[in-house]
């Protein structure tokens, strides 16, 4: 059961996830909001070194062209997978999409489940 509810999180996760970059092509003003997000977390996380970093690392990610910026919210590397767990694009779906893929994926879950 435990392990159905983990795959069920990770391809939750790993929807949301390449769900974000369709909707940076089409918003490259989304970019600002991660920007804002960035600020705010540096400030609040300003003694957790680990956390910095990777904000810092996001900061100078995001002037890269919004092409590049999608290939790393694309790609199933290390380094990506890294900086999507800290994401300064949390929130760009709007909530009606999340809530379109995580029914979808309970509906497979109990579906599998039965």
């Amino acid at each position: 059961m435990a392990e159905r509810c983990r795959v069920a999180d990770d391809v939750r996760r790993r929807t949301l996830w390449a769900a974000q970059p369709n909707r940076l092509r089409e918003h490259p003003t989304l970019t600002q909001a991660a920007h804002d997000h960035l600020t705010r977390w540096l400030l609040q996380n300003a003694d957790a070194p680990a956390l910095v970093r990777c904000y810092r690392e996001w900061q100078a990610l995001l002037e890269s062209p919004i092409s590049d910026l999608c290939r790393i919210l694309e790609t199933d590397d290390e380094p990506c997978r890294r900086w999507r767990q800290n994401s300064p694009f949390a929130g760009v779906l709007p909530p009606s999409e999340v809530w379109e893929v995580k029914a979808a994926i309970r509906q497979r879950h109990a579906k599998n489940a039965a």
